[in-house]
């Protein structure tokens, strides 16, 4: 057998032959030092490999011990269990004659596989099937050397001889072995290797002269003696009662052996009785019976400890990421093993699944054909997690697939910061060993998912989902820590950035950088990978905002800038939602309704309603308080109007300056409130300027009594004194009647105008800034709804018009009473005709003129004049007893009235005619009744009552009411002229119809 791993020549490999010119044949002896021509020299020592899913063993057996025993199986599986003699096995693949062999060639025969040359075969199966690479350091040279030989050259060597080397077996241990196996199969001719205890006949085999020196026996000794207390104590294959005297003996002597090495190599007494326990221990059964086969090292997780041992010698020790190229060969040769080790192909499946996985981890994950290599062989054991349920094996898989699952998930959750550009190739490789082992810790494991419904769990889904969510969360966190620190840092600068501004655009970044790079791999997985990621990216950003948002306490640039940042991100992050599930049944509304609106935009509108409010509030309470200091002083006015208007237009315009100033999005929408708001002001101020200064009715006298008596003129003149003192009363207040004098309600009037004027203004300075507004679009200029004063302006036209009537009748019934009513038609009319009151009326008209705005300067001369016609009519047909008139008298009426008119006309420069002519038609019907003889304006009377009356009026004629609204055809105006009328059918008509005396 030893020619079978010596130096023996079994055939020339072919692509040895191809490149060695001169013949010579490489040697393996110089393995070790052929490292730099291999992509990586680590040593195995430089490995960093994960803890070992399997249970730990006895603390006592090193890795080189476990490597020791696991490659001693290794060689007494690989051996024939033929009882014919030796004879020599030459290589068929050798294209040279085969060498005739050597003398000392007289042992028992291995397997013809081990005896095997190493050749240029065709590439591995198993490589190609698993997807990995070819090696660049395979064959001849691996074949360099091997420890120990010095370097001495030899020629192509065998399977066997390649496996001691990549098991890093020295020739002189090789040897030993070797000779120990050909002995032990001499003295069991027939019978199977599995029906011996190794460690146990290696004992038997060899005493301490056959090593090196005393130390290295002791060694030997101490490490078979371990694994016999390993495979038959420790970890045996059934479990053994504490009781049972066998066992109890065996560690009697180990322990024994441990301090006192016992004598080996001869059937001695010491022997005998460590034999007669290990076999006793090594034969049981469950019912009592003895087995052929010897239970000595497939107990769990010793077996598979030395196996996982025996699986990693199929990588190069030259170039550890890589398989061998003769890896078929060598695992058939391992696979020999599964009769000692108990084993079979579920458990190769899982031990050679984690071997693979383990090497990528522990050659810094550079590799990645080993991960897709251990991926691939992953879906081997899915399959066979399928078919058993055996407590032994589901105990192995669930701790090796737990590890392997922890590693992968260490990374991916958190895979953000796992993987960046440099190895981005191999996370596909991660997440799907991560998905397949969850599924198979779920789904063929679990008892709760067997309990369940398979249809209600997706794994894959749901761990995605996990991995997406966790990898979001610390990015976001990582996110909030860098915009902190950027914060600090802009601190000493001008107009840092806020935090969540920051935020919200790295975030934004995040996002998309996760759609582009993460989330295509994922997808494979799970269909909305992006719509997870930015969902979560959405809640963790919200939170922050949410709280930001209830601590604000008033409107910030700072606190526009954040939230016009979450509205931009937010939009981002919805439409990557969108279109990642626009292949979803429900349109992606299950990932929508994980995103609830951040409502920035109610936020920012919010805050600007209460910037809003705030401001009109304070400038409703700034024109309370100057509308009382107000003194509407035309001679302290410049321009005629009230400072405190211009205050409040210049407040106006700031206010509007401002709002146009805020970094909103929406200042078209929010216009409305604000114009709505300053309207109201405005109104505000014009209705609070108007209400103390009365109206024409303040100042018009109160209709006397139809009277031709005496004593109905002393009641007219104490009830005229009476309406005096209640005119004086409505318009005075605590700064005198001079704050409401005629200048003053000038001053009102004009504060009005310029009001009105400079909304105008405002209202096209408004579009104007509006147009400028970032946030504007066509569809706001279409109408100008929230864009105009709307009661504002009709407050000024209401406020001009009941100042300007009040301004005309102040003047007509106040201020010119005594030359109007205590003067016009007294007595004799003749001689007390208007001029007086005309001289006094050019006077105020002219003062009137140089105070009133241009603007409205006619409508204030109108209603003077309106009020003068209205007076004059009110002398005529009121003015009480002291006015008596004849027929003939008509005439320098007419003339008087004529007067009154031209004043106004004012040869051409004052009011239009038209004007003058509309309101003096009602003087001009009723003055032809002066002119009429009384008999005519009696028989007009009878017929004018008779027909407001009816047939009722035909036995008495009723006395008409007072109306006030003078008419040629109104009884009540008939009857006056009649009243007023010096004449004696006059007054005949009168008492007989009406009982009023004869005589005035």
């Amino acid at each position: 057998m030893a020619s079978l791993f010596r130096d023996r020549t079994l055939g020339y490999s072919r692509r040895d032959s191809a490149g060695s010119g001169s013949g010579s044949v490489p040697t393996i002896s110089s393995v070790t030092s052929a490292t730099s021509s291999c992509r990586y020299s680590t040593s195995s020592s430089a490995l960093s490999p994960l803890q070992s899913p399997f249970p730990d063993l006895t603390p006592s057996l090193s890795t080189t011990d476990l490597r020791e025993t696991a490659y001693e199986i290794f060689v007494a599986a690989c051996r024939t269990s033929s009882g014919k003699a030796l004879t020599y096995i030459p290589s068929d693949r050798s294209p040279s004659p085969s060498p005739s062999p050597s003398p000392s060639t007289n042992y028992n025969s291995s397997s013809p596989s081990m005896q095997r040359s190493l050749t240029s075969t065709a590439a591995s199966k198993m490589k190609k099937a698993l997807g990995l690479r070819s090696s660049s350091s395979s064959g001849i040279k691996r074949a360099e050397g091997s420890p120990g030989s010095g370097g001495k050259p030899k020629k192509p060597v065998t399977l066997g001889e390649l496996m001691r080397v990549q098991m890093k077996v020295s020739e002189n241990v090789d040897s030993r072995i070797r000779r120990a196996l050909l002995r032990i199969a001499a003295g069991q001719v027939g019978r199977r290797i599995e029906s011996t205890v190794l460690p146990l006949e290696l004992l038997q085999q060899f005493k301490a002269a056959d090593f090196t020196d005393q130390k290295e026996y002791d060694a030997w000794q101490k490490r078979n003696l371990k694994i016999l207390e390993a495979g038959l104590l420790l970890h045996p294959q059934m479990p053994l009662d504490k009781l049972n005297t066998a066992a109890q003996r065996l560690q009697q002597i180990i322990q024994a052996a441990l301090d006192r090495p016992i004598e080996t190599g001869r059937n001695n007494e010491s022997m005998q009785v460590l034999r007669t326990a290990v076999m006793a221990l090594a034969n049981r059964s469950s019912d009592g019976s003895l087995f052929e086969t010897c239970h000595w090292a497939d107990g769990l997780p010793l077996n598979l400890r030395l196996y996982e041992i025996l699986l990693e010698a199929c990588f190069d020790v030259n170039d550890e990421v890589s398989i061998i190229e003769e890896v078929d060969e060598v695992m058939d040769l391992i696979k020999k093993t599964w009769g000692i080790l108990g084993l079979n192909q579920m458990l190769h499946n899982i031990c050679f699944s984690w071997v693979l996985f383990n090497r990528y981890v522990a050659t810094g994950q550079v590799e990645n054909d080993l991960l897709d290599a251990a991926d691939s062989h992953l879906a081997e054991v899915a399959k066979d997690a399928k078919t058993t349920k055996d407590p032994a094996y589901a105990k192995i898989l669930n701790s090796t697939l737990t590890a392997m699952l922890g590693w992968a998930e260490k990374r991916l959750l958190a895979y953000r910061d796992t993987f960046d550009a440099g190895n981005i190739e191999s996370m596909p490789t991660i997440v799907s060993i991560g998905v397949s082992a969850a599924k198979i810790l779920v789904e063929d494991i679990s008892n709760e998912y067997r309990r369940r419904r398979k249809g209600e769990v997706d794994v894959a889904r749901s761990r995605i989902d996990t991995y997406i969510r966790s990898s979001l969360r610390t990015a976001f966190a990582q996110l909030m820590e860098k915009a902190d620190s950027s914060r600090r840092a802009s601190r000493n600068q001008p107009n840092p950035l806020p935090v969540l501004a920051i935020l919200a655009k790295d975030v934004g970044e995040l996002a998309s950088k996760e759609k582009e790079i993460f989330s295509p791999i994922l997808k494979r997985w799970h269909p909305f990978a992006a719509g997870v990621a930015v969902a979560t990216l959405h809640v963790c950003y919200g939170n922050e905002l949410k709280q930001f948002v209830l601590s604000i306490t008033e409107l910030t640039p700072d606190a526009i800038q954040i939230l016009r940042a979450a509205d931009k991100l937010e939009k981002d992050l919805v439409q990557i939602a969108v279109e990642d599930s626009v292949d979803c049944d429900d349109g992606g509304k299950a990932i929508i309704r994980e995103m609830p609106p951040f409502e920035a935009e109610g936020a920012i509108a919010n805050m600007v309603k209460d910037w809003i409010k705030m401001r009109i509030d304070r400038l409703k309470e700034w024109v309370d308080r100057n509308l009382q200091q107000e003194v509407w002083n035309p001679q302290a006015n410049e321009g005629g109007f009230a400072p405190s208007a211009v205050e409040v237009l210049r407040i106006i315009d700031e206010t509007l300056d401002a709002f146009f100033l805020l970094p909103i999005p929406m200042h078209p929408a929010l216009l409305p409130d604000l114009m709505s708001g300053l309207d109201r002001c405005l109104q505000y101020y014009v209705s609070k300027a108007k209400s103390v200064c009365g109206s024409r009715n303040t100042y018009v006298p109160t209709m006397p009594a139809l009277t031709r008596c005496t004593t109905a003129t002393k009641l007219w003149k104490k009830k005229d004194k009476t309406l005096n003192t209640k005119r004086n009363s409505q318009v005075a207040t605590a700064n005198g009647d001079d704050s409401f004098g005629v200048l003053q309600l000038c001053v009102r009037i004009n504060t009005f105008q310029r009001i009105r004027t400079e909304l105008e203004v405002l209202e096209k300075r408004i579009i104007t800034l509006l147009r400028n507004s970032e946030s504007a679009h066509v569809e706001d200029f279409s109408n100008g709804l929230g864009k105009k004063f709307e009661i504002s302006p009709a407050a000024c036209v209401e406020g001009i018009q009941q100042l300007s009537e009040a301004v005309g009748y102040r003047i007509v019934f106040h201020d010119l009473s005594p030359v109007l009513w205590d003067g016009l038609y007294i007595g004799e009319p003749s001689s007390s005709r208007i001029e007086p009151f005309l001289q006094e009326l050019e006077k105020n008209l002219t003062i009137i003129s140089n105070t009133v705005n241009e603007r409205v300067r006619t409508r204030v001369i109108a209603d003077i004049m309106r009020a003068s016609f209205a007076g004059f009519l009110l002398v005529l047909l009121a003015g009480g007893p002291s006015r008596i008139f004849t027929q003939q008298d008509s005439q320098f009426i007419e003339d008087d009235f004529k007067s009154l008119k031209d004043i106004f006309w004012a040869n051409g420069d004052g009011l239009p005619m038209d004007v003058i002519n509309k309101y003096s038609t009602t003087v001009r019907d009723v003055l032809p009744l002066f002119r009429s003889d009384t008999e005519s304006l009696i028989e007009l009377f009878r017929r004018s009552t008779l027909e407001t009356y009816g047939s009722s009026a035909k036995s008495r004629l009723p006395l008409p009411p007072t109306s006030g609204q003078w008419n040629p055809t109104e009884p009540n105006t008939l009857l006056r002229v009649l009243c007023y009328r010096n004449d004696e059918a006059a007054s005949k008509f009168l008492k007989k119809t009406y009982n009023l005396p004869k005589k005035l």
